[in-house]
């Protein structure tokens, strides 16, 4: 059961970061200084690399939430949203500030891992 919940609570995360980023499209490619033009949505790569650093992500939550005895929901979204929240979004400013991109990317490119980390540790509480 353990593997299966990882698979499931990686893919919904990684469907969320689809839904994210196809409603925040536009003001991430202005964030980023990119054109229509400039996007290769044909190339699977991107989405290949995702899914699995989304099932990553869910094999170290399930593995942190065993290893601290921490299940059902409210467990496993307390652990989502710290991991999220006080792990991934720091990472992700200190990026953004030294790359001297749009601010608005720390909403947009933090958001997605705090939600989706939180996303990963729901699914995970359900199993």
């Amino acid at each position: 059961m353990g593997f299966l919940s990882v698979i499931v609570a990686g893919a919904a995360a990684w469907i969320f970061g689809a839904i994210w980023y196809m409603a925040l499209a536009q003001p991430w490619m202005e964030a980023n200084g990119l054109t229509e033009d400039q996007i290769d949505r044909g190339n699977p790569v991107p989405y290949v690399v995702s899914l699995i650093m989304a099932m990553l992500v869910a094999g170290m939550t399930r593995h942190i939430m065993v290893m601290s005895g921490t299940d059902g929901v409210g467990g496993g979204l307390m652990v989502g949203a710290g991991l999220g929240l006080f792990v991934a979004l720091p990472w992700i400013v200190n990026n953004v500030l030294y790359s001297l991109r749009g601010k608005s990317l720390i909403w947009i490119d933090g958001g997605y891992p705090v939600l989706g980390c939180t996303i990963i540790g729901i699914v995970l509480g359900l199993f």
